[in-house]
């Protein structure tokens, strides 16, 4: 009898094992417009030919979640696949102001802060349910922020696998080294998302994440 409850045990343990990891979530989190989408989208019509979702240069395009099943990342003779999540940008404050400043007219600037704000919620709310992250933070902008410190500390607390995408090496000011000294507990890889920079190597080190 002894046997026999350990087999169904062990048994049941490799189903979930098994079950787990064909369903594994990858999320992908950072502040407002540091390219989460954009690297989503590239992720997604490099292994599905699709896009994930709109991307825009005006904060909080994306405010809610969003997700594609089912994407086989590989690198070399590796292979990963996973639920692909682009979640809306997290920020501490979200002002209508802001929006109105970027061409909005103001209901239109007010309806997007306030789904900006659900977005903010949703996001967080979802990090219990993934099961490795990827942090989008724009290397031309100061890593040593409230929100990118509070991001990392509920990764950090949730005991998250993590990899850093240092986005915008394409641009001048980008500095990934101020990224590393920033959160130097995580992986860094520098990418340009928008026009495919080292994403060959971001897939590698994502497969290494996530195995």
């Amino acid at each position: 009898m002894i046997n026999a409850i350990r087999d169904f045990l062990n048994k049941l343990f490799l189903f979930n094992l098994f079950k787990n990891r064909n369903n594994l979530k990858l999320g992908m989190y950072g502040p407002p417009n540091s390219g989460k989408t954009t690297l989503s989208n590239r992720i997604c019509m490099d292994w599905l030919g699709e896009e994930m979702g709109k991307a825009s240069k005006i904060p909080h395009e994306t405010r809610t979640v969003q997700q594609k099943e089912k994407v086989t990342v590989k690198s070399g003779r590796k292979e990963i696949t996973f639920n692909l999540i682009d979640t809306p940008g997290i920020a501490t404050k979200i002002d209508y102001e802001d929006f109105i400043r970027a061409g909005m007219k103001k209901k239109d600037a007010q309806d997007r802060a306030k789904e900006a704000t659900k977005g903010v919620i949703e996001s967080i709310k979802w990090l219990d349910d993934m099961d490795a992250v990827v942090v989008v933070l724009d290397s031309t902008v100061d890593p040593y922020s409230q929100v990118n410190i509070t991001i990392i500390g509920n990764l950090a607390a949730r005991k998250i696998p993590v990899l850093i995408a240092a986005n915008k090496i394409d641009l001048k000011k980008a500095n990934i080294k101020k990224i590393e000294a920033a959160f130097p507990q995580y992986p860094v890889i520098g990418i340009s998302a928008e026009y495919g920079d080292k994403v060959d190597d971001f897939y590698e080190h994502l497969i290494k994440l996530m195995k």
